[in-house]
C-alpha cells in the first residue's frame, strides 16, 4: 500500500489545479512525479525495515539501495534523507548508512508518547471522518474479519493503511509527523513478536483489536474508539515482555556477537 508522505499543500495545489481543469506547467509535473518517486522510495524501505528485510543494525549503502529498489539516486537519498529524519535509519559519515537497531528499553518508553497521541488522533478521526473515510474504514474491518488465516504480512498492509486513514481522517499534520515514525518502531516489533517468538497464534488477538478501534471510529462512536485504541496499546505493552525474554541480541541489532549456548 503506497503511503504518500510528501508536502501536503504542494500536492493539494495540484489537486485543484487538475479539479479546476488548469495545466500543470512542466516543473510542476516534474516535481509531482519525483514526490511520487520519493514517497514510493520510502514506503518500500518502510516495508523492508519493518519485516526484517532490512535487519536491524545492518550497515549499507545508498546504491544498495537503488539496486535493491532498481530506483535512481535522487529519490531513493531523498526517502532515505526523510527516514533519518525519523530516527529509522542512521547516516554514518564516511560509512555510509545503519538500519536504526531495536531498543527494546527505549521503544517500551516511546509506546508512552503513542498511547498518547494515538488516543488523541483516533478521538480526530472518529469526530471528523468523512464519509468516504468511514466507507473504507467499514471495508477494512470486514477484510480482517472475514480472513479465517491472514499472513503477517498481508495483515501488516491492512495495519499501514489503517495508520494512514486515521491520520488522514485527523488531518493534523503536526501530529502525523510525530506519529508515523513510531507506526514504523511498533509494527517491526509486531513482526517480531509475531514471528520471532513462541506467540506466533497470537495474531489473532492483534486482528481482533484493530477491528474494535476501526468499527468505533467508522460508526462515529469516541468513547468506545477510545477505549479499544487504549486496549490495543495495552496488547503491544504486553509483547514486551515476551520480546525482553526470548530474543536474542543480533535480532535486535545484526552486529551483535551471538551470546554462547
Amino acid at each position: 500500500m503506497l503511503l504518500v508522505y510528501c508536502d501536503i499543500s504542494q500536492n493539494q495545489k495540484f489537486k485543484a489545479k487538475l479539479k479546476l481543469g488548469l495545466t500543470l506547467r512542466a516543473s510542476e509535473v516534474k516535481i509531482q512525479n519525483m514526490t511520487t518517486k520519493t514517497d514510493l522510495a520510502y514506503d518500500r524501505i518502510e516495508s523492508m525495515l519493518v519485516s526484517g528485510a532490512l535487519a536491524p543494525g545492518r550497515f549499507i549503502a545508498t546504491y544498495e539501495l537503488q539496486s535493491m529498489l532498481d530506483m535512481g539516486r535522487t529519490p531513493v537519498h531523498q526517502a532515505v534523507t526523510r527516514l533519518a529524519g525519523e530516527a529509522l535509519i542512521i547516516i554514518k559519515p564516511r560509512h555510509g548508512l545503519q538500519i536504526a537497531p531495536i531498543n527494546l528499553k527505549r521503544e517500551h518508553l516511546l509506546l508512552q508518547l503513542r498511547r498518547d497521541v494515538e488516543r488523541f488522533v483516533v478521538q480526530l478521526a472518529t469526530e471528523r471522518a468523512s464519509s468516504v473515510q468511514r466507507k473504507e474504514m467499514h471495508k477494512l474491518c470486514e477484510q480482517l474479519k472475514s480472513a479465517k488465516t491472514m499472513s503477517l504480512a498481508k495483515f501488516n498492509v491492512i495495519d499501514h493503511r489503517i495508520d494512514q486513514l486515521f491520520l488522514e481522517a485527523a488531518n493534523e499534520p503536526y501530529v502525523a509527523a510525530t506519529l508515523r515514525p513510531l507506526h514504523t518502531l511498533f509494527r517491526r516489533i509486531g513482526w517480531l513478536y509475531h514471528s520471532q517468538t513462541a506467540q506466533v497464534t497470537a495474531l489473532q488477538a492483534s486482528i481482533d483489536g484493530h477491528v474494535a478501534v476501526l468499527d468505533a471510529v467508522a460508526s462515529n462512536q469516541v468513547k468506545q474508539a477510545v477505549r479499544a485504541t487504549d486496549a490495543l496499546m495495552n496488547f503491544v505493552d504486553d509483547m514486551f515482555d515476551t520480546l525482553e525474554q526470548q530474543l536474542k541480541p543480533e535480532q535486535m541489532d545484526c552486529n551483535a556477537i551471538p551470546k554462547a549456548e
